[in-house]
């Protein structure tokens, strides 16, 4: 076990669109000793807007590199390890302000992240939490927006919302490559009951063609979480047995 993470920060004001998706889309994206983690046998995809906070590499603060906004495409894989059932995230990409973000998260991580012109607006007022997140893609700009209340709740054991927020590892690699895998340590996180919301968003410019028939789609479900401190650690390749 790791004892000192490679980067703590607080991640707040998480919007999650969940979107059901074929299986098959999938399958090319799954990293090498890990499979995909079904919800009720579905497969879900998850676009996800928050803000990154207090951000620490290594316990020193970088520069305009401390609180930042970030969007990412992510899904839902599982794999066992000496009889404990691993439960993590893979993402399609991940977009966030900063080029220096992008290049240590690809380089290290061998994530896929981007960087694009974003802003971040978040609100309190009248008893009600307003955040929209917004970033420029081909000339255009991208709008994720939501309106909820701001009095926590507590997740349900074996909800939805629990299946899309208790997920602590994530993976990364593609066909030829060793998969890498990282731990994401955070408490169980709350909700807030959402009021509004609306997605804006080119699917098929953002991620590639394949996931244009995002586009418009109403999505299987939508969620508002509080967040929390997180720390996350180096990333460990893992051994092929294939």
């Amino acid at each position: 076990m790791q004892n000192k993470p490679f980067l703590t920060a607080r991640w707040q004001n998480l919007f999650m669109a969940n979107y059901e998706v074929a299986p098959t889309l999938l399958e090319r994206f799954v990293p090498a000793e890990t499979e995909l983690d079904l919800f009720q046998g579905r497969a879900l995809v998850s676009l996800v807007a928050f803000q990154f906070m207090q951000t620490r590499v290594k316990g020193f603060k970088i520069p305009w590199h401390v609180n930042f906004p970030e969007i990412n495409l992510r899904f839902y894989l599982k794999r066992s390890h000496e009889g404990e059932l691993r439960r993590g995230v893979a993402f399609i990409r991940e977009i966030v302000p900063r080029h220096a973000i992008t290049l240590v998260a690809n380089l290290l991580f061998n994530e896929n992240y981007a960087t694009r012109k974003m802003s971040q607006r978040v609100r309190v007022a009248d008893d009600t939490l307003k955040a929209e997140y917004t970033f420029v893609e081909r000339g255009r700009t991208q709008t994720i927006s939501a309106v909820s209340g701001i009095h926590p709740q507590n997740l349900k054991a074996g909800s939805l919302e629990d299946f899309i927020t208790e997920h602590y590892y994530g993976y990364t690699g593609g066909k030829g490559q060793r998969t890498i895998e990282y731990r994401v340590e955070h408490p169980s996180w709350r909700t807030f009951a959402l009021q509004d919301y609306r997605i804006d968003l080119d699917f098929g410019a953002v991620y590639g063609e394949a996931w244009s028939r995002l586009t418009g789609m109403k999505p299987h479900s939508v969620l508002m979480a509080e967040g929390s401190d997180v720390n996350l650690y180096s990333g460990q390749k893992l051994k092929s047995h294939g």
